[in-house]
């Protein structure tokens, strides 16, 4: 089964917007793929869910970042131990982690609309790309 970290961002955007970023959940949901996480990018997201520029939009869905997480994001994910790494991302060393992670976990890709990760191309034969393209690489 193809293996997969997804930025921040995506996850963030396919509970809000939803569009190609929620497909990409609906496919992992649909055992299309496996997606993978660590305790450290779960964290994040929480941190990121937890801004106040979300409080409304999670009040109108009835919802917290802890039960985004631990009832949605957390079902579709393997959740891995990331592998220590050398520094790759220079622009924004944060980004780190989700290498780190596909690293760890044995991801065929990271999916990000993020420029300094999509830039890397390939790392350790972990293909770095588009929402749209993971999309059309799964087939759903």
């Amino acid at each position: 089964m193809i293996r997969a970290v997804c930025d921040t961002n995506i996850v963030v955007s396919a509970f809000f917007w939803g569009g190609l970023p929620r497909q990409v959940l609906d496919a992992a949901r649909a055992k299309h793929c496996q997606l993978i996480a660590t305790e450290e990018l779960l964290a994040e997201l929480t941190d990121v869910l937890s801004r106040p520029k979300f409080a409304r939009a999670l009040a109108q869905l009835g919802e917290t970042p802890y039960s985004i997480i631990e009832f949605g994001y957390r079902s579709l994910v393997e959740v891995v131990e990331a592998k220590k790494i050398n520094p790759v991302v220079i622009d924004d060393p944060d980004d780190d982690q989700l290498i780190a992670c596909a690293v760890g976990g044995n991801a065929h890709y990271i999916v990000s609309g993020d420029h300094h990760l999509l830039s890397i191309g390939t790392y350790q034969n972990i293909k770095l790309i588009t929402i749209r393209d993971f999309l059309e690489i799964i087939v759903i």
